[in-house]
């Protein structure tokens, strides 16, 4: 889970939309009709295939660098960068039942204090992930 930006190739088009390719990684292409719409679709696409690398423990492959990728006609570059963490938190937010042990003592005190214990673990976790 992290912030990642890679050279995408775009292919105008003649209607005027853009077709967006990322050959660093498989699969990883997209379209937008306009450049602002292509660069959209392309900061999802990247994120989703990034995220599915992470989810099935893939290595993920560095970013070319622009002066090696092979460009024809009227093709451009353009860096297109995504935060995976970002994307999870958008698309894979689902609750979660957990079961958990904590002290008696410690639930007596919460619970007198009127604690939302999926709040404050939620909150715990969170701080856990962005401190690493």
């Amino acid at each position: 889970m992290a912030k990642y930006a890679y050279p995408a190739i775009f292919t105008p088009e003649e209607d005027g939309s853009y077709s967006i390719n990322f050959p660093d990684l498989e699969g990883c292409y997209t379209c937008g009709d306009s450049i602002e719409d292509g660069i959209e679709m392309a900061e999802d696409a990247l994120a989703l295939v990034l995220y599915g690398y992470e989810t099935d423990n893939r290595i993920i492959p560095a970013p070319s660098l622009p002066a090696s990728l092979s460009l024809s006609g009227n093709e451009f570059i353009n860096y297109i960068a995504c935060d995976t963490m970002e994307y999870r938190k958008m698309y894979n937010n689902k609750a979660i039942k957990k079961t958990l042990t904590i002290p008696e003592w410690l639930n007596e005190s919460a619970s007198a204090m009127g604690l939302n214990f999926s709040q404050v673990l939620q909150e715990a976790l969170l701080q856990k992930i962005q401190t690493k």
